[in-house]
Parts: C-alpha cells; sequence; structure tokens
C-alpha cells in the first residue's frame, strides 16, 4: 500500500510537470494556491489544513498529516486591455521615437486558462514529515490582435497594437517545492523548502522597439524561451495562547537562468528572476463560531530589474540596467473566516485588498502586462465524506480596476483596465 501511493504521487506530480497557464491576480503572483486557502482570500498561512499549506508556510505540513491533495482553477481575466485617448503630437523625450497608439478601446484575447495543482505529504514519524507540492505562477500574458486596425503598419509589419502585427507576451512559471517540517513541541513547528523554478516566456509584435534595443534579433518573435532555477522557503506556526496561531514565512529571490532569446528585451540580457514573498498571518479560533484568518503578504518585485526598473529612465532594452516594466513591490491584506455547519460540511468567505504594482508613469509598456488588481473577494466549502475523503470549491472575483497615465511618446493618456474570476476545485485525500 505505502508503495502504491509513492507511485501514485509520483505519477500525478509528473502529469503536472508540464507548463501553467498564466494567471494574474497579485500581479503575477496567484492570490492563493490551494482550494481552501482560495476560499479565504489566500489566506490561512496560520490554519494549515492540506498539503498545500507548503507554498505559502512549509511549517504547516507536520500539522496535517499523511494526505494527497490534486485541484483545478478555471481562470478567466475576462476583460483586460486598454484605452487610448485622442493623439496628442506632443514631442517625446531626447533619443525616443514618437510612437502615438491608435485612439480606441482594445481588448486582449484568450480569456480561459486551466491551472493544476498537487501536493503530496508523507509522515516521518509522529513528529516530522516530507512533502512535494507542485503549483504556478503567471501573468504577464496578453494576446492582441493585429486585425481591426486603421493605422498603417511599416512594412513587412501588419497594424497592431504596436504597428507590427500581433502583440502581447505570455509568462508561465511552475514550482515544485521539496518540504521538510518538523515539530518544536506539541504548540510550534518549523519547515524549510526547497524550490525548483520552471519558467516559459515569448513576446510577439514589439518589432518598433528595435532601435531602443542592444540586440532586435532577441526582442520579439522568437517563439517561446524556457529558463529553470531554484530557491528556498522557511516557515514557523506557532500557538502562543490558547485559539490562537501565529506563522511567518519568507522565501529567497530565485535565481533564474535568462531567457537568451529575449535577451534584447529584458535587462540583464534576458534575465528574469523571481523576487523575494514574505508572509506572516493569525488564526483565531472562536470556538463554536469558526475561525478567523488575517494575513499580510509582502511581494518584492524590486528583486527584479526587469520587473522594476523603469521603461524610460533606463539604458536599452537589454542592457544590464535596462528598461523594465516599473513595477513596484506590494502588500496584501487577506482577511478570511471559515465555520462548519455539521462534521461534513465547511463553509469560507474572504476579502484581500493591496495597490496594484504600475505606477501611471508605465502605462504604455504594461499593455502587455496590465496586472492592476487590487481586490478579491472570495467563498467557497469543503464537504467531508465518510471515507478520508473531501471535495473542496472555491471562487473568486476580482472587479474591474484601472490605472491612467500618459503615453510618454506623444502625450495621449491611456487607462489600462482588467476584471478577473475564477473557479477552484480539488480532491483530498487522507491515509
Amino acid at each position: 500500500m505505502k508503495f502504491s501511493k509513492q507511485l501514485i504521487a509520483c505519477a500525478v506530480a509528473a502529469g503536472l510537470a508540464a507548463p501553467m497557464s498564466a494567471f494574474a491576480t497579485n500581479g503575477y503572483f496567484s492570490h492563493g494556491y490551494s482550494a481552501k486557502s482560495k476560499g479565504m482570500a489566500g489566506g490561512g498561512s496560520a490554519l494549515p489544513q492540506d498539503a498545500m499549506i507548503a507554498a505559502d508556510n512549509p511549517a504547516g505540513m507536520v500539522k496535517v498529516g499523511e494526505r494527497m491533495d490534486l485541484g483545478l482553477s478555471i481562470f478567466s481575466p475576462s476583460d483586460r486591455g486598454y484605452t487610448a485617448g485622442p493623439i496628442q503630437g506632443n514631442p517625446p523625450p531626447p533619443g525616443l521615437p514618437p510612437l502615438p497608439l491608435e485612439p480606441g478601446t482594445w481588448n486582449s484575447d484568450a480569456d480561459f486558462f486551466l491551472i493544476p495543482h498537487f501536493a503530496y505529504n508523507w509522515m516521518l514519524n509522529a513528529d516530522s514529515s516530507i512533502g512535494v507540492t507542485v503549483y504556478g505562477n503567471g501573468g504577464m500574458n496578453t494576446e492582441y490582435p493585429s486585425s481591426g486596425r486603421t493605422f498603417p503598419a511599416a512594412p513587412p509589419c501588419e497594424p497592431g497594437v504596436f504597428y507590427c502585427g500581433k502583440a502581447g507576451v505570455n509568462l508561465e512559471q511552475l514550482f515544485t517545492n521539496v518540504s521538510y517540517s518538523r515539530k518544536i513541541n506539541a504548540q510550534h513547528s518549523w519547515g524549510i523548502s526547497a524550490i525548483l523554478a520552471y519558467q516559459r516566456f515569448s513576446a510577439d509584435g514589439l518589432a518598433n522597439f528595435g532601435g531602443l534595443s542592444i540586440d532586435d534579433t532577441k526582442l520579439t518573435n522568437n517563439g517561446t524561451d524556457t529558463s529553470f532555477g531554484y530557491g528556498a522557503k522557511i516557515g514557523w506556526l506557532g500557538e502562543v495562547s490558547p485559539g490562537l496561531t501565529l506563522a511567518a514565512s519568507y522565501q529567497t529571490k530565485m535565481s533564474m537562468d535568462e531567457f537568451s532569446d529575449y535577451a534584447g528585451l529584458f535587462a540583464e540580457k534576458g534575465g528574469f528572476d523571481i523576487p523575494s514573498t514574505w508572509t506572516v498571518g493569525l488564526a483565531w479560533n472562536l470556538a463554536k463560531t469558526g475561525t478567523l484568518t488575517f494575513d499580510i503578504q509582502g511581494i518584492q518585485y524590486t528583486d527584479v530589474k526587469s520587473v522594476s526598473n523603469k521603461f524610460f529612465e533606463g539604458g536599452a532594452l537589454g542592457q544590464d540596467n535596462g528598461p523594465g516594466f516599473g513595477w513596484e513591490d506590494i502588500t496584501i491584506y487577506k482577511l478570511g473566516y471559515q465555520w462548519a455547519t455539521s462534521p461534513t460540511w465547511t463553509w469560507r468567505v474572504g476579502a484581500s485588498m493591496t495597490d496594484q504594482p504600475i505606477p501611471e508613469s508605465e502605462v504604455l509598456f504594461n499593455i502587455l502586462a496590465p496586472g492592476v488588481m487590487e481586490t478579491h473577494v472570495t467563498g467557497g466549502f469543503t464537504y467531508t465524506m465518510a471515507s478520508n475523503n473531501e471535495i473542496t470549491f472555491a471562487a473568486m472575483y476580482a472587479p474591474e480596476t484601472k490605472v491612467k497615465g500618459v503615453n510618454p511618446l506623444d502625450g495621449q493618456s491611456i487607462e489600462l483596465y482588467m476584471t478577473q474570476w475564477e473557479l477552484t476545485a480539488s480532491w483530498g485525500v487522507k491515509f
């Protein structure tokens, strides 16, 4: 039986070792990773309930017992794009070409994505465990069609957002955490994860930025490039008073191989590391009423030059300190509540708030990556069966958020916008 469970876990993990579809909630990080966490707006780092807890706090793995969790999300950034105002004809900064955008509102295609997750936790003994957790990030995903444009394009390009055909980018990230967790005593535990990461990236329609690149052959339309890297996460969990549990975790910046096919786009000749994150959280057991969770998460986008460098304050695209998307660090506040109406049914609600990472000055290049979401409202439930199986469902809605700025290459206004929803279902089994 032990061999069979290990074989199942390895087979599922291998099946998930395929590219994750891209999505964007808190910048390009997910609002949560397990279905139970997603139902509480991504909170619950101090409330371990399944083996996906390693994605937030590996110290919780020893608390969940031996189990497997397998889930799938349907994610839809159903309305994302930009609105360009009337052309102003203002001169661009010295040394830069004019680039007015065609006025109007333009939506990105590709509205539905499937996002799987998987986790398995083995108890080594009563006080320690080892587990594997597989999940994804993404979010720099846009696909603007080339048709429907009236402005001419420079040969051999076709009409498009930047006057060179279909335009957009796609970023996908897959993480595999191998975690060890151990109890310090009955109230406290710690955990550590070794993280292997895999990225895929592609960009199209950016040929008119070639004059700003150190290598315009490594700028756009080079298909999908891949990158591998690694990092680590460490966490602590402790019941500091009866019914009150605190948690803290930190994930290092992840060192990734360069996207060599896009060395003329990203700073540091294709560098695209993954920023560090930190989380602190609490879970307050309100006895018969339920459990309240509150988490604060920080994402340090300024760790990564390709993401955080401002577009018109650096040198050429691809240089060590070259232009990026101008994203700023963000802090997310996540409030969740969970209660049970019977041994079979558990219910969850949650909400999160943050300031989106894109400054008003950086709207032009972020047409490609309008990760502007600030608010998420969530809910969900778990149905527990007598056979140690459970089914969990979660739903998320992120209302429309907009960021408005000025096109520095013309003076016209640009407004980015996005709306999102997501449905997640997972199956968990205890052994």
